[in-house]
């Protein structure tokens, strides 16, 4: 008994000063890197295990972190087939890593202490502003509560409108535990399901899944801010404080370039695709019209980082694969779920190419003056990650002899956290698996994290000076 209270109070209170000194010593960057790492390899063991796996043997643990990476990294590739692969524990494990991943490591445990009525630290506070980006820690906790009760909120409604569907074709058991987990999956932009190797495929002709899946992956790939912003100006008309047109002008600058390049990449993507796939016999050449539209839509939606499929992405035209790639590689929002360099990374940097066209010096948009460390982050973002890809893709010819476009798309698919696959992920090598599961694991933290993990790194040592200028020649 003696032994048994020495250790229930010495050991765990030495592990709390042990993790409160490791955590004094990091920043947020550096804790959300190690999160993420231990999160993915704590899943890969537990997604090996016997009890996870419906054969009751081991599963390889390179295909369970390959798995768990893609979970916790929200991409949706997997070498396996989660459906028949994993019981009923792997699947709830599986969608706990999904979640974890969605959220994100510093949002999960800041909510899990405001769920036990923990006080939130300074330092936590500021580790919150930094993984949101957010200028001050002005309303941080209540912005944490907006996160994740909007999240919850979703995810809640997107499984209700899938249960009306899946219900009466799986039961009511069965049906509602697809629900819960399909909308979890598109709402963290997963791609990952459990109908089988065909994902959404028999439901290509169906809109009610196809408008209740676009609109999740959509509402998340907005971004919690965005959201925010918009119950702002819904409020606003709704008490008649200002009338539309000056409601829309009171919009911040993040939430309308985020709605306008949102629109036009779903528009370019759904013309785009529907146009060079419309006579091919292999994805919509047999549909009607109607249906190609909706097949087209639901393309051009789930490349910017959701990851389920309606029609095979080896059936498309290498054209189509290029723009799927384009569309991949943008991604979503910033400040939620989605991958890729973002949306409004691409919108500053054709902003500031439009106006070193026109020969002024600021990047301008909607009559606002953008920082010029913006700027260089958008840039920075677009060199490392476009590094990544070139760097990966030619490591995956090398090792797997595949043609260029099957391994451009999977490395674009990884980067981008997208998870959609143009059938060479089923069939990788060992060493082919590793290379992917660090690229998903460098989308999913950003290049923004890894940049400012080394900058940190950098400031810390007072390397930080500034030289004498000099011109060089460009273009």
């Amino acid at each position: 008994m003696k032994r048994d209270a020495w250790w229930m109070d010495r050991v765990p209170g030495r592990m709390k000063q042990a993790f409160q000194r490791i955590e004094a010593h990091m920043t947020a960057s550096q804790i959300m890197v190690t999160g993420f790492a231990l999160a993915i390899f704590a899943g890969g063991i537990l997604l090996s295990m016997p009890f996870c796996n419906a054969d009751g043997h081991w599963l390889r643990f390179i295909d369970a972190l390959f798995t768990a990476c893609s979970a916790v990294c929200v991409t949706g590739l997997v070498t396996i087939v989660p459906a028949t692969q994993f019981t009923l524990t792997g699947k709830v494990i599986l969608l706990i890593l999904i979640q974890l991943g969605g959220l994100g490591i510093i949002a999960c445990t800041m909510g899990t202490f405001l769920i036990l009525r923990k006080q939130i630290t300074i330092r936590s506070r500021v580790m919150i502003q930094d993984s949101y980006d957010l200028h001050s820690m002005t309303g941080i906790v209540i912005l944490l509560r907006y996160v994740i009760r909007g999240t919850f909120f979703v995810e809640g409604c997107g499984a209700v409108l899938y249960a009306v569907r899946f219900i009466p074709q799986y039961g009511l058991l069965r049906g509602l535990w697809y629900a819960l987990f399909h909308a979890i999956s598109a709402f963290c932009n997963a791609g990952i399901d459990i109908l089988g190797e065909t994902s959404l495929q028999q439901y290509v002709a169906d809109p009610y899944i196809n408008v209740v899946t676009i609109l999740i992956i959509v509402v998340s790939g907005l971004g919690f801010l965005v959201w925010k912003d918009l119950m702002l100006a819904a409020s606003r008309l709704y008490h008649r404080e200002y009338p539309l047109c000056r409601v829309i002008q009171k919009l911040k600058l993040h939430t309308k370039l985020a709605l306008v390049m949102t629109v036009s990449l779903v528009a370019i993507g759904t013309v785009g695709i529907f146009c060079m796939e419309y006579s091919n016999p292999r994805t919509l050449g047999g549909m009607p019209v109607g249906e190609k539209w909706l097949a087209a839509m639901f393309q051009s939606v789930t490349t910017r980082t959701a990851g389920f499929f309606t029609i095979p992405q080896d059936r498309f035209l290498p054209q189509s694969q290029l723009l799927s790639c384009i569309l991949m590689f943008i991604g979503g929002s910033p400040g939620g779920t989605a991958g890729g360099i973002k949306t409004t990374t691409i919108a500053i940097l054709y902003l500031t190419c439009w106006s070193v066209l026109k020969g002024t010096e600021d990047t301008e948009c909607f009559r606002r003056r953008m920082p010029a460390a913006n700027v260089r982050t958008a840039f920075s973002v677009l060199t490392v990650a476009g590094t990544a890809v070139l760097t990966g893709t030619m490591l995956i010819l090398v090792l797997e002899h595949t043609g260029l476009i099957p391994a451009f798309y999977e490395v674009v698919s990884a980067v981008g956290t997208v998870g959609l696959t143009a059938g060479l992920t089923p069939v990788l090598t060992t060493a082919g698996k590793l290379v992917i599961i660090v690229l998903m694991y460098m989308g999913r933290l950003s290049p923004v994290t890894l940049a400012l993990l080394f900058a940190s790194r950098y400031k810390k040592h007072g390397k930080g000076r500034k030289l004498p200028e000099e011109r060089i020649m460009v273009g």
